[in-house]
């Protein structure tokens, strides 16, 4: 196949403990509390550093139900876990989910500053809205905000953490001993955001580090959620079940950002990356096989009701069409929802065959090394993604792909042997962002 000399594929490691589908908790050789279990994060991201991957990245939630997969059940808090791995690392990015619906933007304006110094330029924020309405009762609310609202609430939110990001300028902190200064007091800035969803006065209470601000990810599939991705990301999870949706996707995406002046090649599209290897192709289908046959309907049936807030289908009749319920998907996980009433009308499919199309959904990248790496090739070189975030459950799986598959696509220049930076922004191949308040300044100055 053939290479691309000018782009370098970017590679991500989802740390997901026991698992986020039910039954990865049950995979041969994977400890039952590795969600717990700092030393099994910790032993990961440095195999994938050592792989020279871009990044490691922790998901999160902030509402469970007893029926929810196994890692979401029982895992520690993604910016304490990731603050162990920056001192336990050197290059890897450091990447965390965290909900703009029940925090308040100073505080997390803070906590990524802080783990973004701890790790020496290392983090990224993935900017979520929350999709399941029972999050609301944890924060002292009775309603979850509506869709719309959470969108609206998240740009303003991303904008003051931002604002506040810039508190200070570069050189403001002078720490002449000899003269008794310590701070050039004109370089540091309040922020004195009034807006519609939030009032911050500020400054931030810490300076940036040497990327500049930590690195902003998105993962809204929705309309409005891909409207938000263009406007603010500077690289999205994407989930794509096909080569082909994954090429809407993408192209959808940069367009939606071309047309707010962006630049779209600044936006970094990594899609979701399951991989099952074997000596050979038949060998890793048959293992794949193995697994879905493992699936039972009433977890497929759980599965399949979390992203229209865990609606419980059990008490439906299974064999009849899937049932009408688009108008749950309004104020839940919506891009992912209105997938599923799509796919279930489109192929008229009843509740029993939706659960299973769902629950039994394939890898693409499923064989033998070479094939994988060749289907990884593929979607990097057919305009589908910019690279990919591998799910770490499976240990046998992410030991062959750094084995085995790293080193081809090594081989074929697609990425690299070694790391040419030490912040995740030079990794990811995006500019460090200057201080808005030292640009408007030297805009004044050559002004005058």
């Amino acid at each position: 196949m053939s290479k691309s000399p000018n782009r370098q594929l970017k590679l991500g490691a989802i740390l997901t403990g026991v698992g986020t589908e039910q039954n990865a908790w049950r995979e041969p050789g994977l400890p039952g509390d590795a969600s717990i279990d700092i030393n099994w994060y910790i032993r990961h991201a440095r195999a994938a550093e050592a792989a020279k991957f871009d990044l490691v990245f922790i998901v999160d939630s902030p509402f469970i139900t007893p029926d929810t997969a196994p890692h979401f059940l029982n895992r520690l808090e993604p910016l304490t876990l990731l603050s162990a791995l920056a001192v336990s690392t050197s290059h890897i990015g450091l990447v965390a989910t965290l909900t703009t619906s029940y925090w308040e933007p100073y505080n997390v304006a803070r906590q990524f500053a802080s783990l973004d110094q701890i790790s020496n330029g290392r983090a990224g924020w993935n900017v979520v809205t929350t999709g399941l309405e029972g999050a609301a009762r944890n924060y002292g609310r009775e309603e979850h905000f509506d869709h719309a609202v959470r969108y609206a609430r998240a740009r303003e939110f991303v904008e003051v953490v931002q604002g506040l990001w810039d508190s200070y300028e570069d050189d403001a902190f002078v720490r002449d001993k000899a003269a008794g200064i310590f701070l050039d007091k004109s370089r540091q800035h309040a922020l004195n955001h009034k807006g519609e969803h939030f009032s911050v006065a500020g400054p931030l209470a810490l300076s940036r580090s040497r990327q500049g601000q930590p690195v902003i990810f998105q993962a809204g599939d929705s309309d409005t959620g891909r409207s938000f991705g263009a406007a603010v990301a500077e690289a999205t999870f994407a989930a794509a079940q096909d080569f082909g949706q994954a090429q809407d996707y993408y192209r959808d995406l940069k367009a939606r950002a071309a047309k707010l002046g962006r630049d779209a090649d600044r936006i970094v599209v990594m899609p979701g990356l399951g991989v099952i290897i074997d000596d050979t192709d038949a060998a890793a289908r048959a293992r794949e096989e193995a697994r879905i046959g493992s699936l039972d309907l009433g977890k497929a049936l759980v599965e399949l009701g979390r992203a229209f807030n865990y609606h419980d289908f059990s008490g439906y009749d299974l064999d009849a069409p899937f049932p009408d319920v688009e108008a749950l998907s309004l104020n839940s996980y919506k891009g992912r929802a209105e997938r599923i009433v799509h796919v279930a009308r489109a192929q008229r499919l009843s509740l029993r065959a939706t659960a299973w199309h769902f629950a039994n959904s394939r890898s693409r990248f499923v064989g033998t090394a070479e094939t994988v790496a060749d289907e990884i090739e593929r979607w990097f070189v057919g305009g589908a993604a910019d690279g990919f975030n591998l799910m770490v459950s499976a240990p046998r799986d992410f030991t062959l792909f750094v084995e085995r598959v790293v080193p081809i696509l090594q081989a074929r220049g697609l990425f690299r042997s070694d790391y040419e930076s030490d912040t995740l922004r030079g990794h990811l191949g995006l500019p460090v962002p200057p201080n808005r308040h030292a640009v408007r300044e030297r805009a004044r100055a050559a002004a005058e």
